[in-house]
C-alpha cells in the first residue's frame, strides 16, 4: 500500500514523539535550544544570514583523519520552527558549503535535540535534498549520523527512492561519540555540551552503570626518528640542527617538481592506508618515494597532516589573538599587521613558516592551472597553521584565521622580505 505525503509526515511525527519519550526516559530531553557558543556567528548583524548564523547550528572546524574539512550540523541548536526561517537555514547551509565544496569534505550530523517543535517539514527536507545537486554531493566523502533514532530510519525509508546507491554508501551511523575517534580528529570537533551529556547518559543506560571516561592511551616516548606529533625543537635536535623537518622538505620538493599544476592540489583527500604507511616510514626514519604511491595528493595530505599534528601550531598559541584580530584591522593596514605578527615568531617557526609560505605562493602563481588561489589555499591551510589554545575554532573564528593565511600567501614578498635569518632555507 502506498502512503501519501501526509501519511508519511504523520508517521515521521509519531516516531519523533517516540524518540522524545525515550530521551526523557534516560534523562536526555531538551526543552530549550542548546547553549550557543560565543563565536557562533562571524557575520555582521546586518548580514542577510545573521539571524540563522547566530544560533550556531552549522560549524566548520578542522579536518578529519583523511585531510577533509569538517562541517558540523547540530540539531539541538535549532530553535522552535516559528523562530527560524527554514528556507533561510537551507540557503545559509549552501552559503557555508559553497566555501568548501570544491574540496573533499565531511559532514557530522548530531541528531540529538531534533524535536516536534523544531523539526523542518518533510517537504522542506525533500526540497533540500534536491537543491543539493552534484556540486555538493560529489566531494562529500562521508556523512556521520550521530545518535540515530527510529525517526532517522523512517526518514531513510521515505527518501530511499531519491537517494542514489553511491550517496547511501557515504552514510555511517554512529551510536556513541567515542566511535568518531576512529575517523576524525575528535578534539577538533565542535560538540555541543548537551550532546556530550546525552552520550554519557546513553552509555550509562546501555552498560547499566555510570559512564566511563573515554580511554586515552598513555603517552609513549617518541622514537629518535619520530616526525609526526613532536615539537619543532625535538625535530631540530634529532636532525642535526636542520630547521626544515624532513617531512616538509620531502613533500614540498616533490610537489614543487611534479604537482604545481595539479588541479585541486591540497583540496583532495587520499587513501587513509597510504597516509598511514607513509607516516610510519617517516617515523621509522626510512626513505619515502612518493612515485610508489602513484597519487600526487598523498604528499599534499602528508604535509597538512604534519602541520596539524604539531603539539603547538606553527604560528604558536601566543600569537593566536593577534592573528584572530586581523578582521578588525583597517584594510590598508592588514599586510603590515601580518608582517609585524610573523616577525615576532621564534626563529625556528619563522624560518619554517617562510619556507612553507614561499611554496604556497608558488602554488598560487599556477592557479590558472591548479585553481588554487591564495583564498582557496587559505581555506585549506588556515586551521593547519593556527588553532586556539583551548577548545576548537568555531565557524566564526575561521574567517579571520583564513584571512590572515590568505594575506601571508598573496603578499609573501612584502611580509617576509625584511627578516632574513642566517639559517633561512627556501624551497
Amino acid at each position: 500500500m502506498m502512503l501519501s505525503g501526509i501519511d508519511l509526515e504523520q508517521l515521521a511525527e509519531i516516531e519523533l514523539q517516540k524518540d522524545e519519550e525515550e530521551q526523557k526516559s534516560v534523562g536526555g530531553s531538551l526543552s530549550t535550544p542548546a547553549s550557543v557558543p560565543r563565536e557562533a556567528s562571524y557575520l555582521d548583524i546586518n548580514h542577510p544570514y545573521y539571524d540563522v548564523a547566530r544560533h550556531g547550528i552549522i560549524q566548520v572546524t578542522g579536518d578529519d583523519n583523511y585531510g577533509r574539512k569538517l562541517v558540523v550540523f547540530s540539531c539541538c541548536r535549532m530553535p522552535p520552527s516559528h523562530q527560524l526561517n527554514h528556507q533561510k537555514l537551507l540557503e545559509y547551509l549552501k552559503y557555508t558549503l559553497d566555501q568548501y565544496v570544491e574540496s573533499d569534505y565531511t559532514v557530522v550530523y548530531f541528531h540529538f535535540g531534533l524535536r516536534s517543535i523544531n523539526k523542518p517539514s518533510l517537504k522542506w527536507l525533500q526540497r533540500a535534498y534536491k537543491e543539493f545537486d552534484r556540486k555538493y554531493k560529489k566531494n562529500l566523502k562521508a556523512l556521520y549520523v550521530v545518535h540515530p533514532t527510529n525517526f532517522i530510519k523512517i526518514l531513510w525509508n521515505i527518501f530511499k527512492p531519491l537517494i542514489s546507491h553511491k550517496f547511501g554508501k557515504k552514510v555511517t551511523y554512529v551510536n556513541y561519540l567515542s566511535e568518531l575517534r576512529d575517523h576524525l580528529n575528535y578534539d577538533q570537533l565542535v560538540i555541543p555540551p548537551e550532546v556530550i551529556r546525552h552520550d554519557d547518559k546513553l552509555r550509562a543506560t546501555q552498560k547499566g552503570g555510570p559512564p566511563l571516561p573515554a580511554k586515552t592511551p598513555p603517552p609513549r616516548p617518541p622514537l629518535p626518528t619520530q616526525q609526526f606529533g613532536v615539537t619543532l625543537q625535538y625535530l631540530k635536535d634529532k636532525n642535526q640542527g636542520a630547521l626544515i623537518p624532513p617531512v616538509v622538505k620531502g613533500t614540498v620538493s616533490y610537489l614543487k617538481l611534479k604537482g604545481l599544476q595539479t588541479e585541486g592540489l591540497f583540496r583532495r583527500s587520499a587513501r587513509v592506508q597510504a597516509i598511514k604507511e607513509i607516516q610510519k616510514l617517516y617515523n621509522l626514519g626510512k626513505p619515502v618515494n612518493y612515485d610508489d604511491c602513484d597519487d600526487i595528493h598523498v604528499p599534499a595530505v602528508i604535509l597538512k597532516t604534519f602541520l596539524r599534528e604539531l603539539p603547538e601550531p606553527l604560528l604558536t598559541y601566543d600569537l593566536y589573538e593577534q592573528v584572530h584580530s586581523i578582521a578588525s584591522v583597517e584594510s590598508s593596514l592588514r599586510v603590515s599587521h601580518c608582517k609585524k605578527t610573523v616577525e615576532s615568531l621564534p626563529e625556528h617557526n619563522y624560518v619554517l613558516l617562510k619556507y612553507l609560505t614561499c611554496f604556497l605562493h608558488m602554488v598560487s602563481q599556477e592557479s590558472i592551472h591548479n585553481k588554487m588561489t591564495p583564498f582557496n589555499l587559505a581555506c585549506v591551510f588556515g586551521l593547519n597553521l593556527i588553532w586556539p589554545p583551548r577548545g576548537t575554532a568555531s565557524l566564526g573564528a575561521l574567517m579571520p584565521l583564513n584571512m590572515f593565511t590568505e594575506l601571508l600567501i598573496e603578499h609573501y614578498s612584502k611580509i617576509f622580505g625584511s627578516r632574513t635569518p642566517p639559517s633561512e632555507v627556501l624551497p
